[in-house]
């Protein structure tokens, strides 16, 4: 008996045993999944200036978001991913990513950058993902929502500048993944030039 021939009786015992459906996942997990950004915006060029820096931490978030996955809520208490579609980074690094790019963005700051590199900062912003969802509503409609919680330390004494939630919900006209990617960075569109001044005026 050939090596082939080895194989395929080999397949069609565990066909016989149920597994045909097990190979078929395997085959369909190694898929490539279509992968998705989101673009930095910057915040207004115009305002207080100064040659202060600023570090920008890796999000908090809860387990569940912190993968590259689009996460979706069926109901209250299900948790699920849109399937056939990732994020191009785990949702943390994208949004640290996003910040620090909208921030840096201004041209407002001495320096913009995340916690792990870069100087002394004169001040950090932690940063807490507290949604980034898509929820499904009656009457097969959807809704994306963010919530972020924001607050600015000073590097030298861990002292509490300031903090701010920024939220924002929207209805999206479809479930298919570029449409809901689409409504998420029109959310991003809105609250980044809002992050972006409110840092900067603390920093």
């Amino acid at each position: 008996m050939t090596q082939l021939t080895r194989r395929a009786a080999v397949l069609s015992a565990i066909c016989s045993l149920g597994g045909c459906s097990a190979i078929s996942s395997l085959n369909a997990a190694s898929e490539p999944l279509d992968t998705y950004d989101l673009r930095p915006v910057a915040g207004p060029k115009s305002g207080r200036r100064t040659t202060r820096t600023l570090l920008v931490a890796k999000p908090q978030a809860s387990a569940p978001l912190t993968s590259d996955r689009i996460l979706v809520k069926p109901d209250a208490v299900s948790i699920t991913y849109l399937p056939e579609a990732r994020w191009s980074d785990e949702l943390p690094d994208l949004v640290q990513s996003v910040l620090v790019q909208s921030i840096s963005g201004t041209g407002r700051l001495g320096y913009v950058g995340r916690s792990d590199a870069g100087p002394i900062p004169d001040k950090a912003m932690l940063v807490r993902i507290d949604a980034f969802e898509v929820a499904a509503l009656q009457d097969s409609m959807f809704e994306a929502r963010v919530v972020m919680d924001m607050t600015i330390i000073n590097d030298s004494d861990q002292r509490v500048v300031g903090s701010r939630q920024f939220s924002q919900t929207r209805a999206v006209s479809s479930d298919t993944p570029q449409q809901i990617v689409i409504v998420f960075q029109e959310i991003l569109n809105d609250l980044l030039p809002d992050i972006s001044d409110w840092s900067i005026r603390l920093v």
